[in-house]
């Protein structure tokens, strides 16, 4: 693809700059107006990153408004709720306000997302280090993210072997993955656990009823980790959700000198993660692990490249994911890559969420690993066809990885933070 003169990448920056504006509520930005209308932990780190060189200051209360909603158990909540726009499922549905580990007076969902929020940090210590107040930010967070990583360490390695168990598709970041169709197809059948007026012709048994029902019962719980551990239905070892983990594990031990802690208890943390990945979860490729049923998920998506963002992954094995990566099941078929999901799935739909469409955050990060192992053909390749993604379409949330058309939300405040980065690179690798 030829790059569009320079006047274009200041009018797209511009532009993405003024949707995170719009989006920012004066403590948070929410991921798009209307539709998304709090704070979402993941889509919190993604927004840093993309305003780590242009408004570190931002970035910075935008992370600390997030860990705002940490609990004592070091949870982070994929939801802190700050406002009273409405919102399902919200406070009522969560009910934090009855759990002794939840913030007081400030209601939160009851579950967490990848713990990408190190690496925001580390993202903006790299970008904005001669700035006065980086490094007491640093050190200020540091700990909040050591008790991050702690929870998953004790509550979450429901297997045994060093990897976090995700308990509900909405932790992924990758909610409608079909990854996990098999464990939600082995669920109870549920009718009408909720209802939304915009869609009433909606099939009364679902997924989507099903992630209700996991959300109440972890909740009727007590938000319980002897329950996740001996219980609950839904435990899967996801391989993108554990790549970020080890990359904020890394971004840590950056971290430790600057905030004046040591870095082992991390880097041995990241070991273990490294090797339950390829021991647990590698078979030609990397794929979810059904801790339930005891066996892996056969399905081929984008997060099965997560394990790229390892620095330390060995030649050979970086060699045969960019293999797949780059071939017609992937990349290869697909004008606007990655597609979520593997183009010859039966599973594969191009239009809908996480079953085909392509995303500028897993781009991002797919890109990100690439640059990490001097892949730069690759990642130039990822970063162009990225933004060509967001001038033909707009901020969206996804994408059509045949026409690049848009889909879902428009405005959507990770493809514009992502976007800044983006620009920034290519002008200043």
């Amino acid at each position: 693809m030829e790059a569009r003169p320079g006047v274009d990448d200041a009018a797209l920056g511009r532009e993405a700059q003024a949707v995170l504006d719009a989006n920012w509520t004066g403590s948070a930005t929410v991921p798009a107006p209307g539709l998304y209308p709090h704070q979402w932990s993941l889509d919190s780190a993604y927004v840093a990153i993309g305003l780590a060189r242009g408004n570190p200051e931002r970035a910075r209360a935008e992370l600390a408004n997030l860990f705002r909603g940490q609990w004592r158990t070091g949870m982070v909540p994929h939801i802190v709720f700050h406002s009273t726009a409405n919102y399902f499922p919200g406070p009522p549905v969560w009910r934090s306000h009855e759990c002794a580990d939840a913030p007081n007076g400030l209601a939160t969902s009851g579950l967490t997302q990848p713990p990408l929020q190190a690496l925001a940090v580390w993202w903006l210590w790299r970008h904005a280090a001669a700035d006065p107040q980086a490094r007491a930010f640093v050190r200020h967070v540091y700990p909040l993210l050591l008790a991050q990583h702690r929870y998953l360490e004790t509550a979450r390695d429901l297997g045994g072997d060093g990897l976090a168990a995700i308990v509900h598709p909405w932790e992924s970041g990758m909610d409608d993955s079909p990854a996990w169709d098999p464990p939600l197809d082995a669920l109870p059948t549920v009718r009408y656990a909720y209802h939304r007026e915009e869609l009433p012709d909606r099939h009364p048994d679902n997924h989507h009823d099903r992630y209700v029902w996991l959300a109440l019962r972890y909740r009727d719980s007590g938000y319980s980790a002897a329950y996740l551990r001996q219980e609950h239905p839904f435990a899967i070892e996801d391989p993108l959700f554990n790549a970020i983990w080890l990359a904020s594990c890394e971004a840590l031990a950056e971290l430790a000198p600057v905030a004046g802690a040591d870095p082992r208890g991390v880097l041995e943390t990241a070991e273990r993660i490294r090797w339950a990945l390829t021991a647990r979860l590698w078979d030609g490729l990397f794929y979810a692990r059904d801790l339930r049923a005891g066996r892996l998920i056969p399905v081929a998506t984008v997060g099965s490249f997560g394990p790229l963002l390892d620095p330390r992954m060995p030649v050979d094995r970086v060699a045969a994911l960019v293999g797949v990566l780059e071939s017609v099941r992937f990349m290869g078929a697909t004008g606007y890559p990655v597609p979520s999901c593997e183009i010859r799935a039966a599973e594969f739909d191009r239009a809908r969420y996480w079953r085909g469409p392509s995303w500028v955050n897993t781009n991002w990060l797919l890109r990100h690993a690439a640059a990490t192992h001097q892949l730069t053909d690759l990642a130039h390749a990822l970063e162009a066809c990225t933004l060509r993604l967001v001038r033909q379409a707009g901020f969206r949330e996804c994408f059509d990885p045949f026409d690049g058309s848009g889909r879902g939300c428009r405005d959507f405040s990770w493809s514009a933070a992502l976007t800044l980065d983006l620009l920034a690179d290519s002008v200043d690798p």
